[in-house]
């Protein structure tokens, strides 16, 4: 196949014509697919379903007492050990929280906003033009965080390395840029693992807010499905190390290790952010679930044993990967209407398209019978620039479901990028 561009008008409509009659043909099997979210499939949650009765009474009789009770705010202290073991940081540098991460973050952000966080002159909401730094195309849910909150979103774009330093390191000179949102390993949704230089940049920023909050997000930390496990720096200790050790809060989850739905998540900061914090969170909760905090422990017991579950889950996950892979190389590279990197980790697939068929495909897609993230979903406000990415989620289909789905994809988008060019 020439790509589209080199092609004469009529070999183009030859070709309209072809891709045309082929996405009609997958339009009347009436497809019903979902490939919006990077939800675990069935077949990953039953490989670790086993969690659920792995606890007894006597799991909860600690040391440290009963986890069954009341109290303990911070989380069972074994479940803080065994996250500063995963991340790399102190257990003491550790709040562990309920199933979400997600939740931990807004909370800061709504914490920050009422009332301040430590360095804060006030809280957020009584000063004007707040604004936050967006490492994009990234994670659509970090977006509507700030979004919410009425904080100026500034897109700040991703290299190969990570977060591009060079803007970042000049918009923080402006006082009301207040934090930034980051995926660090396996970024949401290009699968980046920033380079060792970006986060020796990033901890050694200098914001001119007092009370900049650097959001690591490290969702993906022993999220490997193609290859070993790849050890990554523990961003507290490099933050401490650099003069800057209140300036992070590191979240991450059990999300795709365990249940989803059942999983515990933390926030990792400085024991000096902790204290603070825990004053205002002791207000709202009295603890988050101990006992399915010991059910974690059990379970994973500690790094190296959480890395051999997570192949379990590599065993699923990898073959749907390349069927997504071996179709985009079959069908769209050919074509020279898209390009993509191959992640070794994380949970989606980052498509660019050529500019401006973005929204057009997705909405091809949707036709058929198969749903994606929104087109620009991406980037803050929803805005592609360039109306280019598309995030692909393989993980949930069954693999027949999955290959249906992309052959949609594959065609949906050769129809845009043909009616484009005939135009």
């Amino acid at each position: 196949m020439k790509p589209y561009r080199d092609m004469t008008p009529e070999e183009r409509q030859h070709e309209y014509a072809a891709v045309k009659a082929h996405y009609d043909e997958l339009k009347s099997l009436n497809l019903k697919l979902d490939m919006s979210r990077g939800k675990p499939g069935r077949d990953q949650l039953d490989k670790v379903s086993d969690i659920l009765t792995v606890l007894t009474r006597d799991d909860c009789l600690t040391a440290d007492g009963d986890m069954r009770n009341y109290g303990v705010l911070a989380g069972a202290p074994a479940a803080q050990r065994l996250w500063a073991d995963i991340l790399g940081c102190r257990p003491e540098e550790v709040f562990v929280g309920g199933n979400a991460s997600l939740q931990l973050m807004y909370d800061l952000i709504a914490k920050a906003w009422s009332f301040g966080l430590l360095h804060s002159e006030k809280p957020w909401c009584r000063e004007e033009g707040l604004k936050w730094l967006c490492p994009a195309p990234g994670y659509d849910r970090h977006f509507a965080i700030t979004e919410l909150f009425g904080i100026e979103m500034i897109t700040v774009k991703m290299t190969p390395e990570g977060p591009d330093m060079d803007a970042v390191e000049e918009l923080i000179k402006d006082p009301k840029v207040k934090g930034m949102w980051t995926v660090p390993k396996y970024s949401n949704p290009d699968g980046i693992i920033y380079s060792d230089e970006v986060i020796r940049r990033i901890a050694n920023m200098k914001p001119a807010a007092p009370d900049f909050a650097l959001m690591w997000d490290n969702a993906y930390v022993i999220h490997e499905f193609d290859g070993d496990y790849v050890p990554f720096p523990d961003i507290i200790s490099l933050c401490r190390e650099a003069g800057n050790p209140d300036m992070v809060y590191e979240f991450a989850s059990t999300s795709k290790v365990t249940l989803p739905g059942a999983g515990i998540s933390c926030m990792a900061a400085s024991v000096d952010n902790q204290k603070y914090l825990q004053k205002l969170i002791g207000v709202q909760v009295i603890s988050y679930d101990k006992v399915n905090q010991m059910r974690h422990v059990k379970y994973l017991q500690n790094k190296e044993h959480a890395l051999e579950i997570m192949k379990r889950h590599a065993e699923v996950l990898k073959p749907h990967f390349d069927a997504v892979l071996k179709a985009l190389e079959a069908e769209i590279r050919p074509a020279g209407i898209g390009h993509w990197e191959t992640p070794k980790g994380g949970y989606f697939i980052s498509l660019y398209t050529l500019p401006g068929l973005a929204k057009r495909t997705v909405a091809l897609t949707k036709e058929a019978g198969v749903i994606l993230t929104g087109a620009g979903a991406t980037f803050p406000y929803g805005k592609d620039p360039e109306d280019s990415n598309i995030r692909i989620a393989p993980s949930l289909p069954p693999t027949a479901e999955l290959e249906q789905a992309i052959e949609v994809l594959c065609t949906a988008l050769k129809l845009a990028a043909l009616e484009q060019l005939n135009a």
